[in-house]
């Protein structure tokens, strides 16, 4: 038996469109068709059964199907292992952080930790904080950086940092010492608001910001660099954690705007783990290590 019947069967019975699945699989129809009979053959079963041009499962396909998607999985999973191990890895370590963190703290740490383990295959998995504390609560990651504290009391977390939020436009044409001063308010009454690109400050922040500025447009961002990338374009103004656009306003690729109507609030960047362990440890204390200042 080839694994190829395999992974065809699998993703046969799943779409149970055999058209579609020469597609994913960039396959011939004519091959998904031969390697389903092959299967067939060899196991000696009928797999499917096509009723008024409809491909569906046979009692026998259903049962095997789910037995099918463990051995494509193991397959894979032992593949990439000894392939990792070929590359000198014999250990592996996983991490999922917010899509914010990943354009502020990941780019700071990962080479230094990346040489400090040379025998260890680090994974980022870029997911939303939302999703942070499931991942780690259920050991699919090992540890997560997130915006958000988790809930539940079997995570273990610390802070990394606060970062104070800061109203950012696009760059004028003017330097810092002889161009016009520029108000929070003209700059939020002139320009569309990028907002919720964050899961903590938004909803208590725009009530704060309709009362000191009624009439003000908003649009919703929901990623963080898509709305920097979009200040930067000219398109609108937001307000974003300093550590984000650091870099672009030393640059002079991005203006701060002196606000003052009220507080802004502080966000917080949380680490999060099951257990403190040696890796844990290590890649906590480079990122608390790091100044954002």
């Amino acid at each position: 038996m080839e694994m190829q019947w395999l992974r065809t069967f699998a993703d046969a019975a799943e779409t149970l469109n055999f058209r579609k699945t020469s597609e994913r699989l960039m396959l011939s129809q004519p091959s998904v068709t031969v390697h389903i009979r092959q299967l067939e053959a060899y196991l000696g079963i009928r797999l499917f059964d096509r009723i008024k041009n409809r491909v569906v499962l046979t009692e026998e396909g259903r049962h095997f199907k789910q037995q099918a998607e463990k051995l494509v999985e193991t397959f894979d999973a032992t593949v990439d292992d000894i392939q990792s191990f070929a590359q000198g890895y014999r250990r592996k370590w996983t991490i999922a952080i917010s899509p914010l963190m990943a354009e502020t703290v990941l780019p700071y740490i990962l080479n230094s930790f990346t040489k400090a383990h040379p025998d260890l295959e680090l994974v980022i998995r870029v997911e939303e904080s939302e999703a942070i504390e499931g991942l780690v609560e259920s050991g699919e990651v090992a540890a997560g950086i997130s915006a958000l504290a988790p809930v539940k009391r079997v995570i273990l977390h610390e802070v990394v940092y606060e970062d104070p939020l800061l109203l950012i436009m696009p760059r004028d044409a003017y330097d810092d010492e002889h161009g016009p001063v520029v108000s929070a308010e003209e700059a939020l009454r002139k320009h569309d608001i990028f907002t919720h690109h964050h899961p903590v400050f938004w909803e208590e922040l725009l009530v704060k910001l309709r009362v000191q500025l009624p009439g003000i447009r908003t649009m919703t961002v929901t990623q963080a660099h898509i709305a920097k990338r979009f200040i930067q374009e000219g398109l609108g103004v937001s307000f974003l954690p300093r550590s984000m656009v650091r870099r672009e306003l030393i640059e002079g690729r991005l203006m701060e705007v002196r606000f003052d109507l009220f507080p802004l609030p502080t966000v917080a960047t949380y680490f999060l783990a099951r257990s403190m362990g040696e890796l844990e440890k290590d890649f906590l204390s480079r990122i608390q290590s790091v100044y954002f200042q």
